[in-house]
């Protein structure tokens, strides 16, 4: 009796998909995206903070997948982990991008300040001020600890699995979560006051 189709989806693992797409299969990276696409988008939200960002910054994660699927190792037979590395990096750039963005425009002249419907509905989010604050303390982590959160506390790796991708020890990478989390714990409280 042939399976559910659904069985049988479930029994082909990432790294079978990822190496019939590497040969050019499009169904097999649309099952991929398919399989993770949700927490990607989710991944990409605890990034920025932003519901629409978040959307460009998973489709960006996809492409660059399907770009880069002939020479992308996977961890553990998962691409979720590269994914969120990948999803991470784009968001670091695209921070970095508006960052001198701002920078530029400050420079310029004040214009008269024009009510903008948007800022007023943002600014009645509480959610997501509070996340955009989070955000801010975590990019301001050392690098180390800062890759270690991103993957374990906003990706919700294992910390087996963000050990392998970054070639470290698991003792490390729970030493790193232990410290970010205090230096978050007494930033969080002092821009609270």
């Amino acid at each position: 009796m042939p399976a559910e189709p659904d069985t049988a989806r479930a029994a082909t693992s990432d790294g079978e998909l990822w190496r019939h797409a590497a040969g050019g299969s499009a169904a097999a990276f649309t099952e991929l995206f398919e399989r993770h696409v949700d927490a990607v988008w989710n991944h990409a939200y605890r990034l920025t903070g932003s519901w629409s960002r978040a959307e460009d910054l998973t489709s960006s994660t996809f492409l660059t997948a399907w770009r880069k699927r002939r020479t992308v190792t996977l961890v553990r037979d998962s691409a979720l982990p590269w994914l969120y590395a990948v999803a991470a990096n784009l968001a670091r750039s695209e921070y970095r991008r508006d960052t001198r963005f701002l920078r530029a425009a400050r420079r310029l002249p004040v214009a008269a300040a024009v009510a903008d419907h948007a800022d007023t509905v943002a600014g009645r989010v509480d959610d997501d001020r509070r996340l955009r604050a989070v955000l801010e303390a975590v990019r301001g982590l050392p690098n180390a600890e800062r890759q270690a959160v991103e993957l374990c506390l906003l990706g919700e790796l294992s910390t087996a699995d963000a050990a392998e991708l970054l070639g470290v020890a698991e003792v490390s990478i729970r030493s790193r979560i232990s410290r970010a989390r205090a230096r978050l714990r007494t930033r969080l409280e002092v821009s609270h006051d």
